[in-house]
């Protein structure tokens, strides 16, 4: 059974280069068939109300804890200096978990102004080790530049909208600057027509591989860690054969030229979600 390769983080520790997005997942059964098919991180949300459901499937898998990462993520309502703490409890005793492997404060809301004080609560619970490592979903340069500056202490992953239409390559110069893991949400560019782009289709028949995981490679190649989502056994199992081929020089220019700027999801400086 193959496993994702590890990569390193600006705290020391070491995360899974691809994991397994949850989001809109409720059953059990596929969290553990996502596990026994070589799934060693499991990507979910206080906001995607599964969390119940994959602390059962991690409890029903015969693969130790110790070999999983987990992540979930605080959502809008708690951020201030108090809501981490309650909420990460309460994701706890959900999961069924002691603690988690990456607590990731969800989006930044700008116009709320607390994710600063958010942070210093989020470091305080991994100092406690109620969280192995801590990050942040959706945050720009300069959300990043505000905490680094104000608390000494940088995310270790920032989990953002990524795929070939939406690159995001000053979003990525901007984590590389501070060792930040660069994590891509919707990484197949859910919604739209990107596997159906003839470019992905003749770069995956040249390699003997599909669009999804042509482009789930080109992540990985660009120094990314995605996260597809698929509770199709079949897809799932896909998403993770990427890593005994490898893109050239060629492939990744013409997938670079794929680049519209157009976000699928919600533009950090104003999107909310409480």
């Amino acid at each position: 059974m193959d496993t994702a390769p590890l990569v390193e983080l600006n705290d020391g520790r070491q995360m899974p280069l691809l994991g397994f997005g949850t989001y809109s997942i409720k059953d059990p059964q596929i969290f553990v068939e996502a596990i026994d098919t070589g799934y060693r991180l499991l990507d979910t949300a206080t906001r995607y109300e599964n969390e119940a459901e994959v602390g059962r499937g991690i409890a029903d898998s015969p693969v130790s804890r110790d070999e999983l990462f987990v992540t979930t993520k605080l959502p809008g309502h708690a951020h201030g200096s108090q809501g981490p703490r309650i909420e990460l409890t309460a994701s706890l005793e959900r999961l069924g978990l002691d603690h988690v492997d990456l607590y990731l404060i969800h989006w930044p809301l700008p116009r709320i102004d607390k994710y600063v004080e958010t942070w210093q609560a989020m470091i305080a619970l991994r100092d406690e080790g109620l969280t192995r490592s801590i990050g942040v979903s959706n945050f720009l340069p300069e959300h990043l530049s505000r905490l680094v500056a104000e608390t000494g202490v940088a995310p270790a992953v920032n989990q953002v909208e990524l795929h070939p239409y939406f690159p995001q390559a000053e979003q990525r110069a901007a984590d590389e600057g501070y060792r930040i893991v660069t994590q891509s949400w919707t990484p197949i560019g859910r919604g739209s027509d990107l596997l159906d782009n003839p470019v992905l289709s003749e770069i995956g028949a040249r390699h003997g591989k599909s669009p999804a995981q042509v482009v789930l490679r080109w992540h990985t190649q660009i120094g990314a860690a995605p996260i597809p989502k698929s509770a199709t056994p079949e897809r799932f199992r896909s998403n993770l054969d990427i890593f005994d081929f490898e893109l050239d020089a060629d492939d990744l220019e013409r997938i670079a030229a794929l680049d519209t700027g157009q976000r699928i999801g919600g533009d950090p400086r104003t999107h909310e979600e409480f």
